[in-house]
């Protein structure tokens, strides 16, 4: 059985995350436009799991007897300035998000719906793999400064990256 109010609150974070995927294929966008190929990919991969993780509470919400109720999703920014204003702005949304499983959390702690805690664990640490990747890059881009080479090599790096479906998705 699922509690309510924690049945609501996984359903706005089901928003939150499909919000999430729409920004960061707003990010792939402005990449792919703006000559970062490998950025573009790293963006869509990162739509995809963030579609992940709206799938996994959603599955979870199903799972305990609960409704799940998709809302509209918010329009998301669509420019920024260069690479490192997107990474920063991609640090700052997984901040937020992290507040908002935090908060989920906290949610599931008062009501003693353990089950719910036991599945928010797996999001709390995805959000301090995410924060670190999104800082790294952050730290790589300020060491880069103008240097196009530099940029280039990260965006060939980037351009590396592939798609691994999460451990709660796994066999689903």
């Amino acid at each position: 059985m699922l509690y309510k109010k924690v049945e609501d609150a996984i359903n706005a974070q089901i928003n939150a995350e499909m919000w999430s995927a729409y920004l960061y294929l707003s990010m792939s966008a402005w990449c792919a436009k703006n000559g970062n190929p490998g950025m573009a990919n790293w963006f869509e991969i990162q739509f995809r799991e963030e579609q992940d993780h709206a799938r996994i509470l959603f599955n979870y919400v199903l799972q305990r007897g609960g409704e799940v109720k998709l809302a509209a999703i918010e329009a998301v920014p669509t420019e920024w300035k260069s690479p490192l204003d997107v990474f920063e702005a991609t640090l700052a949304h997984e901040q937020k998000v992290t507040g908002l499983i935090n908060s989920l959390y906290a949610l599931a702690t008062d009501e003693h719906d353990y089950a719910t805690q036991s599945m928010l664990k797996w999001f709390i640490d995805e959000q301090v793999e995410e924060e670190e990747n999104a800082q790294n890059y952050i730290d790589n881009l300020r060491m880069i400064g103008d240097n196009g080479y530099g940029l280039f090599m990260l965006d060939k790096e980037l351009g590396a990256r592939t798609y691994t479906t999460p451990s709660p998705l796994a066999g689903k």
